[in-house]
């Protein structure tokens, strides 16, 4: 990529990023006949889905409820009610998938508080990650630069002062990535470009999941797949995403 202008305007010189080698050949992720259902209803499948191992694999399915789940499912944060997903070499180990995972954009788990500022959410990871007897000061510009550069790539990024809901869209949704993605895993789950309101900001962004796909497998969502030219290693077309009687008590909750 040349010289990127952002959603504010700054204008930035690409950034080497060592995205080092992906995972080998073959299936990271076999589900059969996986579902999740309570006792209101079936929120998704019975659905088949495999996940090759590195590079990005795009959902493609209506948005909502029981998409949200899979990719809780995928990132071993839901546990299936039917079926078998095997990950990892292990089938329906919950714990052993969700320590091989990162999930971003599901506003469940990972949203952020509006009136906050960059520099506290950053300041408030650095703390997460530091053992519990540790002093942490606040994050200064070295700590986002670390933090932040790889999902970044050549895009500007946030100034430390600056509030979360002040951010445009893409550069919000690059830094919940960034913040999820610290530790690197070899899977990293995002819960689905589709989310932002502008095209060119959903292709940005996964412009730059195409990047980390290039050192860790990385799962997405969009309702209309993905172009040939964006670079995505395989789009994967997954149906029983909604329930109807989710649908029905949604409607009558109006």
């Amino acid at each position: 990529m040349g010289n990127n202008e952002d959603e504010a305007g700054a204008v930035t010189a690409p950034i080497a990023v060592d995205r080092g080698v992906p995972a080998g050949a073959g299936s990271l992720i076999e589900a059969r006949g996986i579902g999740y259902h309570t006792p209101w209803g079936r929120v998704y499948g019975p659905t088949d889905v495999d996940i090759a191992a590195g590079g990005v694999t795009v959902i493609r399915g209506i948005g909502g409820r029981g998409r949200a789940s899979l990719m809780l499912t995928l990132a071993g944060r839901m546990r299936v009610s039917d079926g078998t997903l095997t990950a990892f070499g292990r089938t329906n180990d919950q714990n052993h998938l969700f320590s091989k995972a990162a999930l971003a954009l599901v506003d469940e788990v990972d949203g952020l508080a509006q009136a906050i500022t960059v520099k506290d959410v950053i300041s408030e990871r650095l703390r997460w990650d530091a053992p519990w007897y540790r002093w942490v000061k606040a994050a200064t510009e070295e700590d986002l630069e670390q933090l932040c550069r790889p999902v970044f790539g050549p895009y500007s990024l946030p100034a430390l002062g600056a509030y979360v809901n002040e951010l445009p869209e893409l550069t919000a949704a690059m830094l919940r990535i960034a913040l999820a993605n610290v530790a690197c895993p070899p899977l990293l789950v995002v819960g689905g470009v589709d989310q932002l309101t502008r095209v060119r900001s959903s292709e940005l962004l996964l412009e730059r999941l195409v990047a980390l796909g290039e050192r860790q497998t990385v799962v997405t969502a969009d309702v209309n797949g993905a172009p040939a030219y964006a670079g995505v290693r395989e789009v994967v077309e997954v149906e029983n995403l909604t329930d109807g009687e989710f649908s029905r008590l949604d409607t009558e909750g109006h």
